[in-house]
């Protein structure tokens, strides 16, 4: 039989207790607070507006009561997701949000990167400087001004679009109250507003490149074409692929106030998605557990979208969020 040792440092001393891991927390603590005090703000905004409104998802699954309050209604379990399911709206509403929410994430996604590839390409300091100051200040009207703004351009009788389009023999056009017209006034009006501002994120991931690239493929006798093929658009795929992870989480969430301002009896068939019907069906007819099972299904999707996405692009470019 052998024998059992002990093994001793090599100092000859006692053997050092292991550390308790439970003390790693209080000292990492102690020696960054400085940082954690300065998170503690935002951490609390996270908690009290993302994790604490949670709370109120059991509506989802009660009847709901004004005199017994939230937790006060009885227990149905699914009905309202059945509800909804069985609904003749149903397959409408997904479709029309679906439509809506990948034109304008196809759209979304390219532009701002030819965007940014074509600012980059622009020789001199001011002009690149104003060409980015133009293209961001869409960004910052207001949705509403959009929309108005759209009436206005977009009017039968007196729009400058309009009249635009009817000197190539289409007369009295009505882009806002037609069915086919709503989608891609939508979606190009929404990357006229946003493609500047999504593209400084591409821009500053541009800036990032080694400037040595440049020199050795235009000695080596690359075109203007060959560098933005071989050098920019693979500089960008990292930043490109974690975006598109994150906008793939919001696939069915269209933005309510335009499409909401946008809306009118002529394009309602095709205007008609899950967000405005929720805010109809919750606030406007005070139907408030069938409101939040249709939020709920919506987020659902969603998240499950944005996991597909990573786990997809984790195995595809080892590029993702987690």
């Amino acid at each position: 039989m052998t024998s059992a040792t002990t093994v001793r440092p090599a100092g000859g001393g006692a053997a050092r207790a292991p550390r308790r891991a439970g003390s790693r927390p209080a000292r990492h603590l102690r020696r960054y607070w400085q940082l954690w005090v300065m998170l503690a703000p935002a951490i609390a905004f996270v908690a009290v507006f993302a994790y604490v409104p949670m709370y109120g998802l059991q509506l989802a699954f009660r009847e709901f009561d004004f005199a017994a309050g939230i937790t006060g209604g009885d227990w149905v379990g699914l009905k309202y997701f059945q509800q909804f399911f069985d609904s003749p709206q149903f397959w409408t509403l997904l479709r029309n949000t679906v439509v809506i929410s990948m034109s304008t994430l196809v759209a979304g996604f390219i532009a701002p990167i030819t965007l940014a590839l074509m600012v980059n390409q622009v020789l001199g300091r001011r002009r690149k400087k104003f060409l980015q100051t133009a293209t961001y200040l869409p960004h910052f009207i207001s949705i509403v001004v959009i929309v108005g703004m759209l009436h206005v351009f977009l009017s039968p009788s007196s729009g400058l679009i309009t009249r635009l389009v009817g000197l190539f023999g289409v007369d009295g056009a009505n882009f806002l109250g037609s069915a086919s017209a709503f989608v891609p006034v939508y979606v190009i009006s929404d990357v006229w507003q946003h493609a500047g501002w999504n593209s400084i994120i591409y821009l500053a991931a541009l800036a990032s490149v080694d400037t040595q690239l440049y020199e050795a493929a235009k000695i080596d006798g690359a075109g203007r074409f060959s560098i933005i093929r071989h050098i920019d658009v693979p500089a960008l795929v990292p930043t490109m692929i974690v975006l598109l992870i994150l906008n793939m989480g919001n696939v069915l969430n269209t933005g309510f106030e335009k499409i909401f301002l946008m809306q009118n009896p002529l394009n309602l068939g095709v205007s008609e998605v899950i967000a405005t019907y929720v805010y109809k069906i919750g606030i406007l007819s005070n139907q408030f557990s069938y409101a939040t099972a249709i939020g709920l299904f919506n987020t659902l999707i969603n998240f499950a979208f944005l996991m597909v996405a990573n786990q997809i692009a984790k195995r595809v470019s080892n590029t993702s969020l987690w």
